[in-house]
């Protein structure tokens, strides 16, 4: 079945970017992502992840959004709402995406009101069928989607880690101490270079530092 999968990485993270992935894939492509072990990347190990992205991106047509937090913030600030601004960022990879490949029909896993994607979409989107599905990363394009999501936001880490010299968590637990750390050296200013300033972490770290 000839599809264009997509899906997100970054979502529930606070520090780092959000990426989102595009796919297209076909019944061919489908035995060579079974073949090389696609799958959910959250039921990968990052290494895993991180081999897999170059064999996805060589054998396969593909886009990847990449939104670093500064622009997420300002986004976010924009837009008022995470599922309208997730609905961008799909939309934005699938129109890439079509813009390299003939395509009738994108998948990709729902988040919020249907309605949101279906609205994001501009001319070349809103040709194609579009199903939104809960568990979605149990279709091979989707999955191979979230393995090139999961890549940029693991490097968009690493690269943000080597840039502060500040080991950022992954997650939403247990990064209050790295984004006190961060402060500490960089002033709350700055906070939004690297972490979703919406998620209530901000107040915890910023919080905790004035109190000290």
């Amino acid at each position: 079945m000839d599809r264009i999968g997509t899906d997100e990485a970054g979502k529930g993270d606070y520090f780092g970017p959000l990426a989102v992935a595009a796919v297209h894939a076909d019944a061919g492509g489908d035995a060579e992502l079974r073949r090389l072990g696609v799958r959910d990347s959250k039921r990968l190990k990052d290494g895993r992840v991180l081999e897999l992205e170059r064999k996805v991106k060589d054998g396969f047509s593909y886009d990847v959004v990449k939104i670093n937090p500064e622009r997420y913030n300002t986004l976010y600030r924009k837009l008022g709402n995470l599922n309208v601004l997730l609905a961008w960022a799909h939309a934005r990879a699938i129109e890439n995406l079509l813009a390299k490949v003939r395509c009738g029909l994108v998948i990709s896993d729902q988040f919020g009101d249907r309605r949101f994607l279906e609205e994001k979409l501009m001319a070349e989107g809103r040709k194609v069928r579009l199903e939104q599905r809960t568990k979605a990363e149990s279709d091979l394009a989707v999955a191979a989607a979230s393995v090139l999501a999961r890549a940029a936001y693991l490097r968009a880490l690493e690269g943000m880690r080597g840039r502060y010299g500040v080991m950022f968590p992954k997650g939403a637990t247990e990064v209050e101490d790295a984004g006190r750390t961060f402060v500490e050296i960089y002033g709350t200013d700055r906070l939004g270079e690297v972490a979703k300033l919406h998620f209530k972490t901000t107040e915890r770290v910023i919080g905790e530092l004035k109190t000290v």
